[in-house]
């Protein structure tokens, strides 16, 4: 006998039910997992150094106090460090962007020769590189070091981007609409900038925050390239100086500025490095998803 059509909804619910709390849940930790370290470090960052060095501080400020950030501001170097580190970041994305583009469109027509083996050759750079001895001789012969473009240059194209940008054109952008324009007199340069880029927008945010944000959190480069002008040290450099040398002060050049905890002024440039790519997201968050998905399928 056959269970009434009801009772099978009501079963299918239930199980839909207890699949979709089991995903939330996921879901849930996933995200407390990713808040809290943040929002403890930013607690330590406003409280004072007793509580700190005692371990008292978990989710909320106890002795609450701005004394971090005020020394923060207080120093030349890490302002010039922030400077240093905006500055890099908006050209690189730019540059990133352009080089990006040039290739993926091209790469994407089915007209192009041998594309598929260009492809592989973009791809190969992925899993293979030269390694890091000869990116520095090489950054070495060109008079590179030392100098802003060290830190722009070598890591302003990324294949990954650039497959999800030959696969987002591929598929949003029909051959037709291309031949139209063509008709109408278009060439390729026109093409790209009337008809591409406008119908490309969520790829095109999707690639800069990646570009942008690669760039901001990145220091490694920079501890290769930048040895003598400290000048050009970006705030990911300064952070990774306190880290590793705690006792020492931010201006390693300069006069010392004392702090009795070194853990408090850690966690406050920690959240002031945070702040600014936080304050990014909101306005391209309407495209990350749609051109996430866009790029999701790499051909």
């Amino acid at each position: 006998m056959r269970a009434p059509a009801g009772t099978l909804a009501a079963s299918r619910r239930r199980r839909f039910d207890i699949w979709d709390a089991l995903i939330r849940f996921v879901l849930i930790v996933a995200s407390l997992a990713c808040l809290l370290p943040l929002v403890h470090v930013a607690s330590k960052s406003f409280s004072s150094d007793a509580f700190v060095i005692a371990n008292k501080v978990y989710l909320w400020p106890k002795g609450f106090t701005i004394e971090a950030y005020k020394k923060i501001f207080a120093d030349v170097s890490i302002l010039r460090s922030f400077y240093i580190s905006v500055l890099v970041t908006v050209l690189f994305t730019l540059l990133g962007m352009i080089i990006t583009i040039c290739a993926a469109y091209p790469l994407s027509r089915p007209q192009l020769k041998g594309r598929k083996a260009l492809t592989f050759l973009f791809l190969f750079t992925m899993y293979f590189s030269g390694g890091i001895i000869p990116d520095y001789m090489l950054m070495n012969n060109l008079g590179l070091l030392d100098t802003i473009w060290s830190l722009i240059l070598p890591l302003s194209f990324s294949a990954y981007n650039l497959l999800i940008m030959k696969s987002s054109m591929s598929n949003s952008i029909p051959i037709s609409l291309e031949e139209s324009a063509r008709i109408d007199g278009a060439g390729h340069f026109r093409i790209l900038w009337s008809i591409v880029l406008p119908l490309s927008k969520p790829i095109l945010a999707t690639l800069s925050l990646f570009y942008a944000v690669g760039r901001w959190i990145a220091y490694q480069d920079a501890l290769f390239y930048i040895k003598q002008n400290v000048d050009l040290r970006p705030l990911q450099l300064k952070l990774y100086y306190l880290v590793i040398q705690a006792s020492e002060s931010f201006q390693l050049e300069a006069a010392q500025v004392q702090l009795s905890n070194p853990e408090v002024l850690k966690a406050s440039c920690v959240i002031f490095a945070t702040v600014p790519i936080l304050c990014i997201y909101p306005f391209i968050q309407k495209y990350f998803v749609q051109g996430a998905m866009l790029g999701a399928v790499k051909e």
